[in-house]
């Protein structure tokens, strides 16, 4: 999603803080560059990113195409060097594309010498193979590539772009089906015990930001599967007229980072559920502090209604014992008369 311009020069701010050495260039290819996939199997590619030595990155701006003799079916950036979204990855099956926007705040540098692993992933993107169609003509075949006018930006205060070499990836559709079906990415899925990992919650509010109103940041991670999706809940701090925390039916929404808060009193416990592929679930909580909190409409109705009406009822008693009294006064004086 797009943020709004408050967010976005905070984000630009914040990634070009810090000024490295001169640098040079950027190659983005996909691992592996060429793979061969029987008919209706599935394959994973990572999207990668290479620097020179002393070379820093901390803004990507792309979109990846690919043959429509392949069909895009999941995005995961559970391994991701970004960690900053400015466009979550989005796949657009009718224009065969998948785009995406991210930074790394205080930059990305390299692969560390002697890592093993190849943490320079971007994004693994899973393709599947189309099973076979009558009549012959399937493509024997799938390019899978960046588009050329990516934006790769260097960590050097001025939001330098960078000379990007760019390497796609061939997808070869084998002519006959495999033994067994192959669907890696699901096994992964299907075996990610793991919860997301812990997050925060951070409550915002800026005269330049969603007119003012109070909004939450968030962003969890998880290695394997990847997360999915983001849910919150606002719990009210009064059970008058409100759920109960843990009710089956209570209501999650399901939202994005940034969120602007429907509860803008904060009279109101913050919980933020990440959701993994797999189904994992981790739960943030933030409780608004008290001095932030003010009073919702409803209550200032019901605390001027109150009042109202323990005010009529004080009047009523002072007039009925004034009443009394006049009464019990009549009463004596006639009995003096007589």
């Amino acid at each position: 999603m797009r943020w709004t311009f408050f967010i976005q020069g905070f984000w630009f701010a914040l990634l070009f803080l810090v000024q490295p050495l001169a640098v040079h260039g950027a190659l983005l290819y996909f691992d592996p560059a060429s793979t061969d996939v029987y008919r209706g199997d599935s394959v994973t590619l990572s999207l990668r990113l290479d620097t020179d030595e002393g070379e820093c990155i901390n803004t990507i701006d792309a979109t990846v195409h690919y043959d429509e003799s392949v069909r895009a079916v999941d995005i995961s950036r559970g391994d991701s060097i970004l960690n900053i979204w400015v466009e979550d990855p989005v796949i657009d099956e009718s224009a065969h594309t998948i785009k995406f926007a991210g930074g790394i705040p205080g930059g990305y540098c390299g692969r560390i010498p002697g890592d093993p692993s190849l943490t320079n992933v971007i994004l693994k993107l899973v393709f599947r193979s189309p099973g076979f169609s009558i009549g012959g003509g399937d493509s024997q075949s799938a390019r899978v590539w960046v588009d050329e006018n990516v934006q790769v930006l260097l960590h050097d205060g001025y939001g330098t772009n960078a000379d990007t070499k760019l390497q796609d990836a061939l997808i070869n559709l084998m002519s006959t089906p495999g033994t067994n079906v192959s669907d890696t990415w699901r096994s992964d899925v299907g075996g990610d015990a793991d919860l997301p990992s812990d997050f925060s919650i951070t409550l915002t509010k800026d005269d330049t930001a969603f007119s003012g109103r109070y909004f939450v940041v968030f962003n969890s991670s998880d290695k394997q599967s990847g997360i999915d999706h983001y849910e919150i809940m606002e719990e009210p701090f009064s059970e008058f007229f409100a759920f109960a925390w843990g009710r089956a039916d209570a209501p999650w929404v399901r939202v994005e980072s940034p969120y602007v808060l429907e509860d803008q009193t904060l009279n109101s416990t913050i919980r933020i559920k990440a959701i993994d592929k797999a189904g994992n679930e981790r739960i943030a909580t933030l409780v608004p502090d008290t001095a932030l909190r003010s009073m919702s409409q409803d209550a200032l109705i019901t605390t001027i209604v109150a009042v109202g009406v323990i005010g009529l009822l004080s009047t009523l008693i002072v007039y009925g014992l004034w009443k009394r009294r006049q009464r019990v006064l009549e009463n004596s004086n006639k009995i003096d008369n007589e």
